[in-house]
């Protein structure tokens, strides 16, 4: 999955021989998963319609403030347009448009939408080569760059003049890896690994019998995927789940039971850097597993039961770098058995379920978690759905590994 997935892109076309390439751009962008609104200046349709643009983009094109058509139109929202979007990209970017852009001219939808926006833009140049190395042109460069802006850089090639050199707009693929490497590249678990558990554990009776727990493995699944959203590298060591977890950052290794759990985690322990212990393993598994169907003789079984391994202590035991959480799902004196296990396993944080809290556990979208850090600090949230919980505690987590 890419990093632009849910992403919501403003696209702002400008009066250049290039803005033919949009259309391929609008469907790149659609491809991976992001949202995408087209506007263009005026002159801007006389090189690709706006019906092809809205047609890919599956939202209405917008080129002027009002629609001339209709006496009745509402006002299109310039300021809306720049609060809705996570990242505007001007592509093409004519001189002419990047020059008022540079010196704050204001004279339709794009550039007004370009003066409100107030998340990440990038600017994609197109022109000819004796345009392009004009010294106005170099200086409306390192203006825009001082604003924050970001350059596509042109490429060489053959130009509509019929000159060959640098100009011509990037392509819309070069465009997508651009801007994709340039968010990874300031995202802040970039370089990082997160190991993540999640689900049950299924141990066992016989070979269609087994013991296990409610857990769906969604507050895990949300986990992997907002550490893999921040740049880690995820490895999610997954007990039997329905959930899925897509995306290019998250490597999922599926197992069933508490011992299987137990090896995949240490033969990647020593490789991660955080490491977030959200399944609910078995803490009992049959001493003895049967290796044909028990049959039902008796009106009564009885199952001798034997400890697992206590994974999330065995992992404290040998912490080196690793930042450790766990989770801890209480019924009674929450606060007491989770800073008790907080202690004994060495963890350096660790979430609180109860199962009083309504919304709260197994099966649900939502989470009701209190936080526990080393040094004892005590995090109350509200309920959330558990997408948010995950966000909180991987910010929380890059809070405590940045101080």
């Amino acid at each position: 999955m890419s990093i632009l997935k849910d992403k919501k892109i403003l696209l702002g076309i400008t009066a250049g021989i290039a803005a033919y390439k949009t259309a391929f751009l609008v469907r790149l962008f659609i491809k991976v998963g992001a949202e995408v609104k087209v506007i263009m200046t005026p002159a801007a349709k006389d090189f690709i319609t706006p019906l092809t643009l809205s047609t890919l983009s599956k939202h209405p094109v917008l080129s002027s403030f009002t629609n001339e058509d209709d006496e009745n139109a509402m006002w299109n929202n310039h300021v809306e347009l720049g609060l809705w979007a996570d990242l505007l990209l001007i592509a093409p970017a004519t001189a002419n448009t990047l020059s008022k852009m540079a010196n704050g001219t204001c004279d339709n939808l794009v550039l007004a939408t370009y003066l409100s926006a107030k998340c990440p833009v990038y600017f994609a140049p197109a022109m000819d080569l004796d345009m392009y190395k004009h010294p106005s042109t170099t200086e409306t460069f390192n203006k825009l760059l001082t604003f924050g802006n970001i350059m596509i850089p042109a490429t060489s090639g053959e130009l509509a003049s019929g000159l060959v050199g640098t100009g011509r707009m990037a392509e819309p693929e070069d465009i997508v890896e651009f801007i994709e490497n340039d968010i990874l590249s300031n995202l802040p678990l970039k370089d990082k690994t997160v190991l993540v558990t999640a689900g049950p554990t299924y141990e066992a009776i016989d070979p269609v019998r087994f013991i296990g727990n409610h857990s769906s493995g969604k507050m895990g699944y949300k986990i992997a995927m907002a550490a893999a959203n921040m740049g880690a590298k995820v490895v999610l060591i997954s007990g039997p789940s329905h959930e899925s977890a897509e995306h290019n950052f998250i490597t999922k290794i599926p197992v069933v039971s508490a011992k299987e759990m137990h090896d995949a985690v240490h033969q990647h322990y020593d490789d991660a850097d955080i490491v977030v212990m959200a399944a609910a393993v078995a803490d009992y598994r049959p001493k003895k597993i049967a290796d044909q169907k028990i049959k039902k003789v008796e009106s009564t079984l009885s199952l001798e039961l034997k400890k697992t391994t206590d994974i999330l202590k065995s992992l404290g035991d040998k912490k080196e770098q690793q930042y450790l959480v766990g989770f801890a799902l209480e019924t009674n004196d929450e606060i007491k058995h989770a800073t008790n296990k907080l202690k004994t396993k060495n963890l350096d944080l660790i979430v609180l379920n109860s199962l009083q809290d309504k919304g709260a556990g197994f099966g649900v979208s939502t989470n009701k978690v209190t936080f526990i850090t080393k040094s004892k600090n005590i995090i109350e949230n509200e309920l959330k759905s558990k997408e948010e919980v995950a966000q909180d505690l991987m910010q929380l987590i890059l809070k405590q590994i940045n101080a």
